[in-house]
């Protein structure tokens, strides 16, 4: 007797298209979860003391990223992204990380290998990013093997390309135990229709062992969660708390040597001004480190070598037991476009550097310093400005407290009259007396000059030019700077019309900046105002333009005024 199946298909499988973005979706996961498990046991470990904070792969290849970076690319961050510089970095980075991350999904899921071959080039630029700081081992990278273990196990979730195949229909598969007009006892235990012992479920048909779609996703969300979940809890573990321990622990000694600042005058009363000693929490930061280093003061020590006599290798304490002088100084960095606001003004306590250097007796014929922070950046620094006598310190303090841990804690170095990028090592751990035909510091490297002095600049800080001002008379006014020469007095330019003097402050010494204000009796109209400065030595600032690269910018600082009836 004839028989009648039915004609029934199995589930459809998804489009490939959509199947490529479950399998990048995995590979993102993956990613996420490997970065967070090697996070949070990098934390844990470095929290216990057992692995150096470099062990976080994130720390490791952003600081890595920040050494290899092209000198035009590092310049054009510094000069268009400012103290955002970083946060940029991160977000590169994590749109990188996200776009490696689908590539290795869609590669896992045309092979196997294929994925496995992705992940390992990732780990392999994870690992160097890793070995490549100052001083760090093998044993560092176990964090990392971890984590990518952790990620490698989850893309076996990732649906395989030859489940992209739609299903055949069941008749096709497999007997089909449902018929109609079937002999005797067909259907039954024992029957015809099937041999004894036969599994005929549809489940029996399937591919077994291979994720469905649903699967992979709901891996895909899992492993995300989990990843940002670790990595999370890996922010929240206390790795800074031996720094933040060591600075509050810190006593600054009380016997120091200070400035005479009784006949220090300031415009601190005038809103708008900058104020003549900048907080710490206002103040600039510039560098090259993608997370701040913490170093305790138990960490910290200095070495000189090189080109000299006596090698020296100094710690903390005895730091701090070296006669201890208090200077006000103003720091500027390089990047410092026209107007800008990449400066600021201290109290730096600490011991005087050419005391330090004169122990260690630089050699005839050495002309600089090559200092390096505990990230591994080198910066380097005229021989003659750190032994000429200015106030150059190894600086312990700022405005009275110890060092913030983004201000270079526990011990940074402060020389007047020369930009940041050649001067103001924070972190600072190493000295090399050498000669700068010999070496080429980080910045160097990237198109700036070497030895970076200062130049005389001014800008305005009111009024603003962004809202119009009323009528009658207007206070101009801001600050201006030639470290370690000083300033004389201050001009203002309206549109086209002669150079007027302002009203300058005073001082405590020449390695500060100035303020200075100048009443103008305004009438309603458009104006451009400018500003300049002319130092101790009669020199003026430069009108002509140019740009920071490769030793500062000059220019006059300019604004455009409406002044309202």
């Amino acid at each position: 007797m004839a028989t009648v199946t039915a004609d029934r298909q199995g589930p459809p499988a998804a489009p490939p298209a959509r199947r490529r973005l479950t399998a990048a979706a995995v590979g993102v996961a993956a990613v996420v979860l490997a970065i967070g498990i090697a996070e949070l046991i990098a934390a844990l470990g470095n929290w216990f003391g057992w692995f150096e904070p470099e062990a976080s792969p994130l720390r490791s290849l952003g600081q890595a990223f920040i050494d290899v970076t092209p000198g035009w690319l590092a310049n054009w961050a510094k000069e268009t992204l400012g103290t955002a510089d970083k946060l940029a970095l991160g977000a590169g980075m994590a749109l990188t990380l996200v776009l490696a991350g689908a590539l290795v999904g869609v590669l896992t899921r045309v092979h196997r290998l294929a994925g496995l071959a992705a992940v390992l080039v990732l780990a392999v630029v994870a690992g160097w990013a890793i070995l490549s700081r100052p001083g760090i081992g093998a044993g560092e990278l176990l964090p990392l093997v971890l984590g990518v273990l952790a990620g490698a196990w989850l893309l076996r979730f990732v649906p395989p390309r030859s489940a992209d195949a739609p299903a055949a229909p069941l008749d096709e598969r497999a007997p089909d135990p449902v018929a109609v007009g079937t002999p005797d006892g067909a259907g039954e235990p024992g029957g015809a229709g099937a041999p004894v012992g036969a599994d005929t479920s549809v489940g029996a048909v399937a591919d077994v062992g291979l994720p469905t779609r649903r699967e992979a996703l709901r891996a895909a969300g899992v492993g995300t969660v989990a990843g940002a979940a670790a990595g999370g809890l890996s922010r929240l573990i206390p790795s800074t708390a031996a720094a933040k321990q060591s600075r509050a622990a810190v006593q600054l000694p009380a016997k120091v040597q200070t400035q005479n600042e009784s006949a220090v005058r300031t415009f601190d009363d005038i809103p708008g001004i900058s104020s003549y000693v900048t907080p710490n929490a206002d103040f600039y930061r510039i560098d090259t480190a993608f997370t701040l280093p913490q170093l305790t003061t138990a960490d910290w020590k200095l070495r000189i070598h090189g080109m000299v006599e006596n090698e020296i290798v100094i710690d903390y304490p005895a730091l701090l037991a070296r006669p201890q002088q208090e200077r006000m100084v103003t720091l500027t960095c390089v990047s410092n476009p026209r107007g800008g606001d990449l400066i600021g003004n201290a109290r730096w306590q600490g011991a005087r550097i050419d005391e330090l250097l004169g122990q260690a007796k630089p050699l005839q014929g050495a002309d600089c310093v090559l200092s390096a922070d505990a990230t591994g950046f080198t910066c380097s620094t005229p021989l003659e400005a750190l032994t000429d006598g200015r106030d150059a310190l190894l600086a312990v303090g700022m405005n009275g407290a110890p060092l913030p841990v983004e201000h270079g804690f526990p011990v940074r170095m402060v020389v007047p009259g020369l930009y940041g990028f050649v001067s103001a090592t924070k972190w600072v751990v190493d000295w090399e007396v050498t000669r700068f035909d010999k070496v080429e510091a980080y910045w160097t490297r990237n198109g700036w000059s070497a030895r970076g002095p200062i130049k005389l600049s001014s800008r305005m800080d009111i009024p603003t030019g962004d809202q119009p001002v009323s009528a009658g008379q207007v206070r101009v006014g801001g600050v201006a700077w030639a470290q370690h020469t000083g300033i004389a007095r201050v001009q203002v330019q309206i549109d086209d019309g002669p150079w007027r003097d302002a009203e300058v402050s005073r001082p405590v010494s020449v390695d500060t900046w100035v303020q200075w204000v100048y009443n103008w009796d305004a009438a309603p109209g458009h104006y451009t105002l400018r500003c300049r400065a002319i130092d101790r030595k009669g020199a003026a600032q430069i009108g002509e333009d140019s740009s920071t690269v490769p030793d500062g910018a000059t220019g006059y600082h300019q604004l455009g005024i409406t002044v309202t009836a």
